[in-house]
C-alpha cells in the first residue's frame, strides 16, 4: 500500500514539474533566430549581391539570370503557405540556402547563423529543394529518351573535338565520400579505406552528363555498377535509338557507335577500353592515346562538377538518402549551369574530393569487342585517321 502511494506521489510531482516548466517558458524561438528579416543574409547580403554579377556568381555558382530561371522552375514545388505560427520562408530564400550549402559544403550550423533559421528547418529545406530539383528538371536536363539524331550530333562533336569517330559518350565512375551509414556493415567501405557511394556517369564532348547512376555501394567496381544500370540493359536490348553502324573511312569499313571507358569496363560491341599491359605495339599505344584523349571529357566533367559544387570536397555527414539527393541535384545543376553560364577552364584540371573506382581484371569481354577495337586501332594508325602529333604523345 505504501509503495503504491509513493508511486502516485512521484507521478504527481513529475506532472507538476512539467506544468511548471511549460508555464515558465516564454520564448519559443531562439533570440538569434528572431531577427531573420533584419539580420539574416537573405535580407541583408542577398540584395547587395544582386547588384554585382561577379559577386553573385562567386557566391551562388551561377549567374543572376540562371538563379531567377531556376527559381521560376521550382517556385511552385518548394513554396509553403503562411500559418498562424508565422510566415513561411520564401522559395527564393530556400533556393539560396540550398545553393550556398552545395557551393561550399558548409555545415547546417553555419547556415543557421547566416540565414537565421533553425538547424532542423535548414536540413528539411535543403533536402526538399534537392529532391525537387531532380523531380522537376531531370527529364529536361538529363535526356531520358535520346533520339537517333541526337546521338549522331553527340558523335559528330566528339569527332570534331577529340578526333574519335562514332563515339557517343565517355563513361566513368567516382567515389563520393560519406560518413558510415547506420547498419551498413562494410558495404560502403572501398579499397581506398573510407566509406563512399558511387557516381557513375556518361558525358558528351560538351562536358555535360547524358546519364547518371547514383548510390551504389563503394566496394563495387565500375564494370559491375555499369552492368547493373538501366542504361546497360537498354544497350544490350538495343532500345536506346543508337544509330546503325557506319563507315569511318573511305575504304568502307563499317563500325558501330561506341562508348569509351577505362580498363575497369568490359570490352564489347558498344564499349571500348584501352589495350591492357605494358608491352604494347606502336599501333596499340596510338589507340590507347586516342581513346584516353577522348575519355578525358568525362574526367573534366567531374572536375567542373566538384570545383563548382564543393560539397564534394569533404565527406558528407548526412543520411544515405540525403547524400543521394544532394548528388542528384548537383548533377542536374551541373548541366543547367553549363548550358547557361559555361565553365571555367581551370575547373577542368583537377578533381577534388572524388576518387577513381577500383580496376578489377575483367574476363567478360565479348567476342566482337576485340575485333572492333582492332579496326579502330587500324584506322587511327592509317594516313586517313591519324593526327600529326600522336607519335609524340605515346
Amino acid at each position: 500500500m505504501a509503495s503504491d502511494e509513493e508511486t502516485l506521489l512521484l507521478l504527481l510531482l513529475r506532472h507538476r514539474r512539467r506544468q511548471r516548466k511549460r508555464k515558465t517558458r516564454s520564448v519559443w524561438v531562439e533570440e538569434i533566430l528572431m531577427y531573420r528579416e533584419q539580420e539574416g543574409d537573405f535580407y541583408t547580403l542577398y540584395p547587395r549581391l544582386r547588384r554585382s554579377e561577379k559577386k553573385f556568381f562567386n557566391y551562388f555558382r551561377m549567374s543572376i539570370a540562371s538563379f531567377d530561371e531556376l527559381t521560376s522552375i521550382l517556385k511552385l514545388s518548394i513554396s509553403r503557405q503562411d500559418t498562424v505560427m508565422g510566415k513561411s520562408i520564401p522559395a527564393e530564400q530556400r533556393l539560396a540556402m540550398t545553393l550556398r550549402f552545395l557551393a561550399t559544403g558548409c555545415s547546417f550550423e553555419d547556415l543557421q547563423y547566416a540565414y537565421r533559421c533553425g538547424i532542423s528547418t535548414i536540413s528539411n529545406i535543403i533536402k526538399d529543394v534537392c529532391q525537387q530539383v531532380w523531380l522537376n528538371m531531370r527529364d529536361d536536363i538529363l535526356r531520358q529518351n535520346i533520339t537517333e539524331e541526337t546521338w549522331k550530333r553527340i558523335a559528330d562533336r566528339f569527332e570534331r573535338h577529340a578526333q574519335f569517330p562514332n563515339c557517343i559518350g565517355a563513361v566513368d565512375g567516382k567515389h563520393i565520400r560519406i560518413f558510415k551509414p547506420g547498419n551498413s556493415g562494410s558495404s560502403h567501405y572501398n579499397y581506398k579505406n573510407y566509406f563512399s557511394i558511387i557516381l557513375l556517369a556518361i558525358c558528351d564532348s560538351d562536358y555535360k552528363f547524358i546519364f547518371c547512376d547514383i548510390g551504389c555501394y563503394g566496394r563495387h567496381s565500375d564494370s559491375t555498377i555499369f552492368e547493373d544500370t538501366i542504361f546497360f540493359t537498354k544497350l544490350q536490348e538495343k532500345s536506346l535509338n543508337i544509330p546503325k553502324p557506319r563507315p569511318i573511312s573511305t575504304d568502307g569499313c563499317t563500325l558501330p557507335y561506341v562508348l569509351i571507358g577505362d580498363e575497369a569496363f568490359s570490352l564489347s560491341e558498344n564499349l571500348l577500353r584501352p589495350y591492357p599491359g605494358k608491352r604494347l605495339t606502336e599501333k596499340m599505344r596510338i589507340f590507347n592515346y586516342r581513346l584516353t584523349r577522348a575519355r578525358r571529357y568525362v574526367e573534366c566533367s567531374f572536375g567542373i562538377l566538384t570545383n563548382k559544387w564543393r560539397i564534394f570536397h569533404t565527406p558528407m555527414k548526412l543520411s544515405l538518402e540525403f547524400c543521394k539527393d544532394v548528388v542528384k541535384a548537383c548533377c542536374i545543376l551541373h548541366n543547367f549551369v553549363r548550358d547557361r553560364d559555361g565553365f571555367t577552364f581551370e575547373d577542368t584540371l583537377t578533381i577534388n574530393g572524388l576518387e577513381n573506382i577500383a580496376t578489377i581484371p575483367n574476363e567478360g569481354d565479348s567476342l566482337s569487342g576485340p575485333i572492333i577495337r582492332e579496326k579502330f586501332s587500324d584506322y587511327f594508325s592509317s594516313r586517313e585517321g591519324s593526327v600529326s602529333w600522336q607519335l609524340d604523345c605515346i
